[in-house]
């Protein structure tokens, strides 16, 4: 297996048209079948080969299936040697349940048992609730990408679908423009992540190193003081110590119950990240409800705090 916390992560090789990619529900139950239908209509106008996994629409609860199916599902993707890439239905909740004494090397098949994971890498697409398994892929040193899933990937803008089969394809992305809070430039290693999702994550054995990276968040319906309380614990843990710029992105639906006295979500973000002295650039099109700009995983990028650009090598 590849080294713990290895960066840059490896690219998993580029996709083709013709290529087989399987759909899968690693978290919440599918909700949206009308805007599945649609983002399983994009892959294959793009003459992609779409496998539906073994479960894509159950539901346990509020989850696609118990822990067992969704990880049975996710592993036999991960273990098919004909499939190229894994698209997650949507997020919600339950990806890190899978996590718990996972090894992605275990789940290799019998043909491919005597190669690492690293060697057998393939892409992991999605976002959100996602984060949890991009961010395990990436602590053994596989990118992946965060993009949209296929429930979200209809509501992209021409430009944005573009970008992901560009990610995937293995052409080059183009810059990405925010807000610039005024600094210099740095560069470092990716690593996108919702907010929420993330903070659960910190100090567990899925989270990589945060040495040298480049942080992406976004999150969504969090209220102020829950964004503050969670920015506040990375402070406790010292856990942006080692991080070189932070990009921000959508942070939707995050304002403060009617009637609630409240800082805007911008204000707390920029009351919790200001003295960091780091470069930092905020607006950036990608999270929810709005553009989500596919970001791959673990590879070296530039963050320029003046212009508010963020680009890749």
């Amino acid at each position: 297996m590849a080294k713990s916390n290895s960066y840059p992560c490896q690219l998993p090789p580029a996709l083709k048209p013709g290529d087989r990619v399987t759909v899968i529900a690693p978290s919440g139950a599918l909700k949206e079948f009308e805007a599945l239908e649609q983002g399983l209509a994009i892959w294959r106008s793009r003459g992609y080969q779409v496998q539906l996994g073994s479960n894509w629409n159950f539901r346990h609860g509020y989850l696609a299936g118990d822990d067992r199916q969704r990880r049975e599902a996710l592993a036999q993707a991960w273990s098919d040697r004909d499939c190229q890439a894994i698209l997650c239905v949507r997020g919600g909740y339950g990806g890190a349940r899978l996590l718990e004494d996972w090894n992605w090397n275990s789940y290799l098949s019998e043909q491919t048992k005597t190669k690492s994971a690293w060697c057998n890498s393939k892409w992991l697409v999605g976002f959100s609730d996602v984060t949890s398994l991009l961010w395990s892929l990436a602590k053994i040193g596989i990118a992946g990408a965060h993009a949209p899933v296929l429930t979200t990937l209809a509501s992209e803008p021409e430009w944005s679908i573009n970008r992901l089969f560009d990610c995937l394809e293995g052409r080059k992305l183009e810059p990405l423009q925010g807000k610039g809070w005024g600094g210099s430039q740095t560069t470092g290693i990716l690593l996108p992540a919702n907010l929420t999702v993330a903070t659960h994550l910190l100090k567990t054995p899925i989270q990589p190193s945060f040495e040298s990276i480049i942080l992406a968040l976004e999150d969504v319906t969090e209220a102020p003081y829950r964004i503050d309380r969670m920015l506040t614990q990375w402070r406790l843990m010292r856990a942006f110590t080692g991080i070189k710029g932070i990009a921000l992105g959508r942070f939707s639906r995050c304002d403060a119950p009617v009637g609630f006295n409240s800082w805007s979500v911008e204000e707390v973000i920029r009351d919790r990240l200001s003295d960091l002295n780091i470069p930092i650039v905020s607006d950036l099109p990608f999270g929810h409800d709005g553009v989500n700009a596919a970001l791959p995983v673990g590879q070296m990028v530039q963050l320029d705090a003046e212009k508010g650009i963020l680009s890749w090598y």
